[in-house]
């Protein structure tokens, strides 16, 4: 079935089609006019690339906060360039269908404003799939199953947790602790403990970099001195970003570990077996699995595909639109 799985998240969009996989993965960014601030020069990698370097009169913005719209006209100018470069009319010759995910604690005004903007921007029909299912379906695993499942999603605005099993919710709970403010703990660690200012994008290079580089390497991190003013670099060890990032993501683990309390009894015994799956960026921090389990008690692994498995989860409804009739409610 021809159609669009889309994950509009904070920090990137993801979309997917049935025939071809992932046909776009790019940063959540838009830039426009401040005197047209609701049409799109330029999206994705290309408009985020300008942040903290954009010329006067030209701003790069976020469309999505908290993993939800704010506002409805920019997300559908938004929405409108991702559909127009994933899906070509010329492709599908008639509006196609499409499949978003949401975050599993959205309200229903927040959740209508998704469906609108679908819509507006070009969706000939428009479905809802919370986050954490579409993670799970994109991971292999049966939303429908009578089995309990529960999933940990660490995205840029949002961090959830959630159990779900045969079509509904055991439980939920979710913070706006997430991605976002782990970038901004490590700007202000930077800024406090070595004196220098860093801009967003190099703060985020930073916290996405740790992971990649491993015990007893290093990264260098060029900003301003605080003092002088002038150009300079530092050298932060794989250990030090970890530990400046800790306060935040235990908080992060602490606020989600709630949601076991409200797990029926007679489902634990299927989380403990199965274990707890983790997906979105968050997923990727150093040490968090260890966290994890040392604050649930539980077995953790981690997607495999953790940046795209929403997506690929919301493509399969396509196909499967059971799972969005289930969880729709």
């Amino acid at each position: 079935m021809s159609g669009l799985g889309i994950d509009l998240g904070t920090t990137n969009t993801v979309v997917g089609t049935p025939e071809d996989g992932i046909v776009l993965n790019e940063p959540s960014f838009m830039l426009v006019r401040e005197k047209d601030p609701h049409h799109a020069l330029a999206i994705g990698t290309e408009a985020r690339d300008l942040v903290g370097r954009n010329p006067m009169g030209v701003t790069p913005v976020r469309p999505m906060h908290d993993g939800v719209i704010v506002d409805l006209e920019s997300a559908q100018a938004f929405v409108t360039a991702v559909i127009k470069r994933a899906a070509p009319s010329r492709r599908y010759g008639v509006r196609p269908k499409g499949v978003i995910s949401v975050p599993a604690g959205a309200t229903s005004l927040e959740r209508r404003a998704l469906l609108e903007v679908g819509h507006e921007a070009g969706l000939r029909k428009v479905g809802l799939i919370p986050e954490p299912v579409a993670g799970a379906l994109g991971c292999g695993i049966n939303p429908l199953e009578p089995r309990a499942h529960l999933v940990v999603d660490i995205g840029g605005g949002t961090s959830e947790v959630t159990a779900f099993c045969y079509g509904g919710m055991l439980s939920h709970r979710s913070c706006r602790l997430a991605g976002d403010e782990l970038t901004n703990a490590l700007y202000h660690y930077l800024r406090t403990e070595h004196n220098i200012i860093v801009g967003e994008l190099t703060a985020e290079r930073v916290k996405v970099g740790a992971p990649e580089t491993g015990e007893g390497q290093s990264l260098v991190v060029e900003g301003r001195d605080a003092v002088t003013g002038r150009a300079r670099l530092v050298t932060l060890e794989t250990e030090e970003i970890v530990d400046a990032l800790r306060p935040t993501t235990t908080g992060i683990v602490q606020t989600l570990a709630a949601c076991l309390e409200d797990i029926p009894a007679q489902a634990i015994g299927d989380v403990m077996s199965e274990g707890l799956l983790t997906l979105g960026g968050g997923s990727l921090l150093h040490g968090l699995s260890q966290l994890l389990e040392e604050t649930f008690g539980l077995p953790v692994k981690t997607a495999e595909r953790p940046l795209t498995c929403v997506a690929e989860g919301a493509t399969a409804c396509l196909d499967h639109p059971e799972v969005v009739a289930a969880y729709s409610d």
